[in-house]
């Protein structure tokens, strides 16, 4: 979806800098055939919407401040550096977003955290990303989904590529409004939980 003009934004020509690659980290939903049933997280792209780069991306460092609203942790941490991921920077970004119902972790997308540091600037927020939710386990959507048919039995948050958020000093209508013109995975705004979703499967929203 375009802005409230109908335009794309613009990324800034700034040296050192490249566009998150087109499509990075986005994977087509297949074999999901639409009921009235299945949560809308699962659904597949809207017609005619292709993800697009978001923005420009520091080819030095990239760095994410995350704070987990349901251990308390916090973590600051360049995730990129020198044109290449940090891998300790991923295992620990991995730690924080691990399912805090049972500590299990899984590798998450780099794209992701791409997506986050565009998201962030685009805000023009220096505030941590408060993690709701991102990897879940099996067991813990199985449960999730058994008490709530809003929650997708075949989550993104299962591969490690979705987080739920919140920013102290952005509001979750800004931050999805933002997220959904950035056409960069799927997104949508929980107003009564207080969290917007955002993940980098295929372009949609719900």
């Amino acid at each position: 979806m375009l802005d409230a003009t109908g335009k794309r934004a613009v990324a800034r020509d700034r040296r050192g800098f490249l566009k998150l690659v087109t499509g990075a980290g986005l994977v087509a939903a297949s074999g999901l055939a639409m009921n009235s049933t299945r949560a809308f997280a699962d659904l597949p792209p809207l017609p005619g919407l292709r993800p697009e780069p978001p923005a420009e991306l520091s080819m030095d460092v990239r760095e994410l401040a995350f704070e987990a609203a349901h251990t308390g942790e916090k973590l600051t941490v360049p995730y990129f550096d020198n044109g290449r991921y940090v891998r300790d920077a991923l295992q620990a970004v991995k730690h924080i977003m691990r399912d805090h119902r049972n500590d299990q972790e899984h590798d998450i997308d780099p794209a992701l955290l791409d997506v986050l540091t565009v998201l962030r600037e685009r805000l023009g927020t220096t505030s941590p990303v408060t993690i709701v939710s991102a990897y879940r386990s099996p067991e813990t959507n199985a449960m999730l989904a058994a008490q709530n048919g809003g929650v997708a039995k075949n989550s993104y948050h299962l591969r490690g590529q979705a987080i739920d958020i919140r920013m102290d000093d952005r509001t979750t209508r800004e931050i999805f409004q933002v997220a959904l013109n950035m056409q960069a995975g799927g997104t949508s705004r929980y107003g009564r939980s207080d969290f917007v979703h955002i993940d980098t499967g295929p372009v949609r929203t719900w």
